[in-house]
C-alpha cells in the first residue's frame, strides 16, 4: 500500500500547479507510448494510445482496442486546487522598508493555515519566441520564496475570536525588503530560461513548501498540499496505465478550473470531452449513430475527495453517512444532484469495488447544511452518461496542507484498473 502513497506523493510534490499536473503526467504517457494529439489538426486514429491537452492544464488520455468498441469508460478528476493567484503588476512597496505582491484569491481556501509557513511561486509564464512565436513555458521557482506573515496578537487580540481575513490588506505576501524591488519579473525569467523582455503574459500561483509528510501513531494518515484533487489524479491515472483492454474506450479525464466552477474552455463545462468523443468516433470511421449508441453504453467516474467525520467537530456529519479514512472509497450522494450518484450508477460501482475487493463507504451532508458540488454534474450537461461521484475521506479540505490515510490511494487505484478492465 506505502508504495502507490510514495509514488503519489511524490507525483505531487513536482507537480505544484495544474501546468505542472498536466505536464508530469504528459510525460508518464510518451514514456510508455501514448501518442500526443493536437487538437488543431485532423486526427488519424487506429488501434493504439493517444492524449489531446487544452490549455496545458487540462488532459485527456485513451485507448482505442478496437475499432467496434462498445462505449466509452471515463474518469474525471480535476488539476487546480485552491491557491493564491499573482496579479498583473504585482510588486508593491510596503513600510519604505518591504516589497510584497498583489495577489487574489483563487478557489475557496481556508485562509488562516496559509500564514507563516515558507511559500513559493509557480505556474507558467507565455513568452515571445523568434521560431514558433508565442510559447508557454513551466515556471517553478524552487526554493522558500515568500511568506504570509500573521499579524502579532499583541496587535490584534480578537485574532483567536474569529477574524475575517481581507484578501487585499491580510493576504499580501512578503517578497523581500526594498532591495528586492523590480526583482520579482528577473527572478522569474531567469527561472523559466528567457528574458524578462520575451514575457508576454503570466499564470501564476502561490503554493506551500512543506513537504509531503505520514504522520499518526502507525503512519495511518499522511498530509500533503493538493490532496484535493490530486490524490484522485495520481490514483485514478495508476489504475488508467495498468489496466487491461476490453470492449469499451477507456478514458481519463483531468479537467481544470473546478475550484472556480469549470466554466471555461478548459473546464468540465467546455466542450473538451464531447469534441475529444466525436472526434475519436469520426477518425475511426463510425457513424453519428454509432456514436450515440456508445455514448449510451458508457460509464463516468467522478472522483473528488469527500469530507472525513472531524475528530473534533463529529456534530458536521451526517448522522450516519460519515465517512473514515482509510476505511476505503467514498460514494457521494446528494438528493439535489450536486452529485450525481443514483441508484443506477451507485449499484454499478459497488460492484466494480467488490471486483476490485476494495472497501467502500458513503457520505452525505447533513441535511441543514448545503455542501460543494464537483465536476460530475457539470460535465454530464456535455456528454450525459451515467455517473457517480466519489472520492477519498480527508481532513481539512481547501487547506494549503491536507491530511488523508494512508491505505486509501490504493483502494481507488485498484478499483480504477478494475473499472477500466470491465
Amino acid at each position: 500500500m506505502k508504495k502507490i502513497s510514495d509514488r503519489m506523493l511524490d507525483f505531487i510534490d513536482v507537480s505544484p500547479t495544474c501546468f505542472h499536473v498536466v505536464e508530469n503526467l504528459k510525460k508518464e504517457l510518451i514514456k510508455n507510448g501514448y501518442e500526443e494529439l493536437d487538437e488543431k489538426k485532423e486526427w488519424k486514429l487506429k488501434k493504439g494510445k493517444y492524449f489531446v491537452t487544452r490549455n496545458d492544464s487540462s488532459i485527456i488520455s485513451f485507448r482505442i482496442p478496437k475499432k467496434d468498441f462498445k462505449g466509452f469508460y471515463m474518469i474525471a478528476s480535476h488539476s487546480d486546487s485552491p491557491s493564491f493567484k499573482i496579479k498583473e503588476n504585482p510588486e508593491m512597496e510596503a513600510s519604505g522598508a518591504y516589497v510584497k505582491l498583489n495577489v487574489e484569491k483563487y478557489g475557496g481556501m481556508l485562509c488562516a493555515p496559509w500564514f507563516d509557513r515558507p511559500l513559493s511561486v509557480a505556474g507558467r509564464v507565455l513568452v515571445k519566441d523568434k521560431k514558433n512565436g508565442i510559447v508557454s513555458k513551466l515556471v517553478n521557482v524552487d526554493r522558500d520564496l515568500v511568506m504570509l506573515p500573521s499579524l502579532a496578537i499583541h496587535m490584534n487580540r480578537e485574532a483567536n475570536e474569529g477574524y475575517k481575513y481581507n484578501a487585499q490588506t491580510d493576504m499580501l505576501p512578503l517578497f523581500g525588503d526594498e532591495t528586492s524591488k523590480d526583482k520579482f519579473f528577473d527572478m522569474i525569467a531567469e527561472n523559466a530560461g528567457v528574458k524578462k523582455a520575451d514575457i508576454l503574459g503570466h499564470d501564476l500561483f502561490l503554493y506551500n513548501r512543506v513537504a509531503p509528510t505520514y504522520w499518526g501513531a502507525n503512519n495511518e494518515y499522511l498530509a500533503s498540499s493538493r490532496l484535493d484533487d490530486q490524490e484522485c489524479v495520481y490514483t485514478t491515472f495508476e489504475g488508467f496505465m495498468n489496466s487491461k483492454d476490453s470492449e469499451n474506450v477507456p478514458v481519463h479525464c483531468v479537467f481544470d478550473n473546478e475550484e472556480v466552477g469549470s466554466g471555461t474552455k478548459q473546464g468540465a463545462a467546455s466542450t473538451f470531452l464531447k469534441d475529444t468523443l466525436t472526434r475519436i468516433n469520426e477518425a475511426l470511421g463510425r457513424t453519428n449513430q454509432q456514436y450515440f449508441t456508445a455514448v449510451a453504453n458508457s460509464f463516468m467516474i467522478s472522483a473528488d475527495n469527500a469530507h472525513a467525520v472531524h475528530p473534533n467537530h463529529a456534530e458536521k456529519a451526517d448522522p450516519v453517512n460519515k465517512p473514515v479514512m482509510n476505511k476505503g472509497i467514498v460514494i457521494k450522494y446528494n438528493a439535489n444532484q450536486r452529485y450525481t450518484t443514483d441508484a443506477v450508477s451507485a449499484a454499478f460501482f459497488k460492484d466494480v469495488c467488490n471486483k476490485a475487493k476494495v472497501p467502500f463507504q458513503t457520505f452525505t451532508n447533513r441535511s441543514d447544511i448545503p455542501g460543494g458540488s464537483t465536476l460530475g454534474n457539470i460535465s454530464t450537461t456535455q456528454v450525459a452518461v451515467n455517473t457517480v461521484d466519489i472520492g477519498l475521506a480527508q481532513l481539512a479540505m481547501h487547506s494549503p496542507y491536507e491530511s488523508a490515510g494512508s491505505k486509501d490511494p490504493e483502494y481507488l487505484a485498484k478499483a480504477a484498473q478494475t473499472f477500466y478492465g470491465m
